[in-house]
């Protein structure tokens, strides 16, 4: 045999096994789509310390206050009173003692209106005297002096909490005299700021028994147990594409203190809440539990984190995938081992799939120029993959994971093995979040701007977002992004003040 002969027996030889090689690598590629997954986003829950100011108004108090003490305080009718003692004066060579002047002192002593005011965690309860003290028959010399006084009573409240959360408060009241009352006689200044005393002291009693009765009435303890009951509730935070609804479930209420605001006692309150974010239909409100007792608040209430997740949907990315494929099928495809390869691309698919993964499925038909064309679907799978805190998708890993309904698969498996095909597709799946991160977040601002659910309102503001790894589920690619923000929830009463 000539060697002309052995070398043409060992090519046939080797195309026979390259070929065979080329088949058997086809066979084992399933012949058959990868499976879809049907998991959804679960986002897990963040725990938030949102405000709670529960306020009432301090006009009731005063109001109790005005009927509960009279305008009329006391009178004074003390006759056979000293109001000039007996003393010794030197009155040339010789010390004279004078003699002892007696009266009649007699007054009345009123009130002026009641004032409500606040700083800080005090209020302040003041009470304008206005006395009027006349000394009568003095010493046989006079018939009548009379004098005026004005007095300013000041009490100053600390509020408390017992842990049924009904209001209780310490009371310590003082007293100035703006101006004592007094009389000036035979160049003397007399004065009956003890005998006003004396009738003070019992007002203050009164004041300090009617006040902690009064705080009682105020009704804190259901205005916070109705804002207890109606935080347990789902919030919507986007309507559609895709809906979004954040779900509270509060787990503990503490007690800040309190600040006077205006005519309004507010009281600071923390409550700890699961905020869990779901994405589809509204999630069933949480089952309320019993308001808890009172206990401190610890920290600073009114942050709140959001989880939020930003969703692209595979149906999106596809006509996405599919106008690259077409962009660039205008010219041909260099393929290692076989040269250029024309190709024409007729639909795509994707879909979720086992392993975080997802499937692309392309549809197309390729043939060297001048030979059958073989057509098919060549299913890819890849893992998309970002940066920390970064809103650009792109996607690794991407092989070949089935072929259907194909003819001459062994063509077409090696035009989408080939870089050029793999890297069009790759960078053609690559998407910036940035558009739909931004629409969504806006929206999602101006949601929690002013949220109402029924008397319950919840304002808040995202002030800083952060996003997380890429995830491929079912329902779509999706982004996790957590926001943190101040939030407060109030109640709007109809009716109420």
């Amino acid at each position: 045999m000539s060697i002309h002969r052995i070398i043409a027996v060992v090519g046939l030889v080797l195309v026979a096994a390259i070929g065979g090689l080329a088949a058997w690598l086809v066979w084992r590629v399933p012949r058959e789509a990868p499976p879809r997954a049907n998991d959804r986003i679960v986002v897990p829950p963040q725990t938030s310390v949102i405000a709670v100011p529960i306020s009432a108004p301090l006009g009731e108090l005063s109001k109790a206050l005005e009927r509960a003490v009279p305008r009329a305080l006391w009178t004074i009718d003390q006759p056979g009173q000293v109001c000039v003692p007996s003393t010794k004066v030197k009155v040339l060579f010789a010390r004279i003692k004078t003699p002892t002047i007696k009266c009649r002192i007699v007054g009345r002593v009123t009130r002026g209106a009641l004032a409500l005011s606040g700083s800080g965690r005090t209020i302040q309860v003041t009470m304008p005297l206005h006395a009027v003290v006349s000394a009568q028959d003095i010493g046989g010399v006079l018939k009548r002096e009379t004098a005026t006084a004005d007095a300013r009573v000041r009490a100053l409240i600390r509020l408390d909490l017992a842990s049924d959360w009904s209001p209780r408060g310490t009371v310590s009241i003082s007293y100035d005299w703006t101006d004592a009352p007094h009389i000036d006689f035979l160049g003397r200044r007399i004065e009956f700021t003890d005998k006003a005393d004396a009738k003070l002291k019992g007002v203050i009693a009164r004041l300090e028994r009617t006040l902690p009765r009064e705080l009682r009435k105020l009704s804190v303890r259901d205005r916070v147990a109705e804002a207890w009951r109606s935080a347990f509730t789902s919030l919507e935070l986007n309507d559609a594409d895709p809906p979004v609804w954040m779900r509270i479930s509060p787990r503990d209420l503490r007690y800040g203190g309190y600040r006077v605001s205006g005519n309004r006692l507010v009281l600071q309150l923390g409550m700890t809440a699961l905020t869990e974010t779901f994405v589809g239909p509204r999630p069933a409100d949480p089952a309320p539990i019993p308001l808890p007792p009172v206990k401190p608040l610890d920290e600073k209430p009114g942050y709140v984190l959001f989880a939020i997740p930003v969703i692209a949907d595979y149906h999106e990315l596809e006509p996405v995938l599919m106008r690259a494929l077409v962009r660039r099928s205008a010219r041909p495809f260099e393929v290692p081992g076989l040269g250029p390869v024309l190709a024409q691309f007729g639909s795509v698919t994707m879909y979720g799939t086992s392993g975080g993964r997802i499937a692309v499925g392309v549809t197309f038909s390729a043939n060297r120029p001048g030979e059958r064309a073989s057509h098919g679907t060549v299913w890819l799978t890849a893992r998309p993959i970002n940066q920390p805190n970064s809103r650009r998708v792109g996607f690794a890993d991407l092989s070949v994971a089935g072929v259907t309904d194909s003819t001459r698969s062994s063509l077409l498996i090696k035009l989408v093995n080939a870089p050029v095909l793999s890297d069009t597709i790759a960078d053609a799946l690559t998407q910036n979040f940035g558009k739909d991160y931004d629409r969504l977040l806006g929206k999602i601002g101006t949601a929690l701007a002013q949220k109402r659910v029924g008397q319950f309102v919840l304002r808040a503001h995202i002030d800083d977002v952060r996003t997380g790894a890429l995830q491929a589920t079912g329902q779509g690619v999706y982004l996790a992004v957590t926001g943190k923000g101040t939030a407060a929830i109030t109640l709007d009463l109809p009716g109420r003040p």
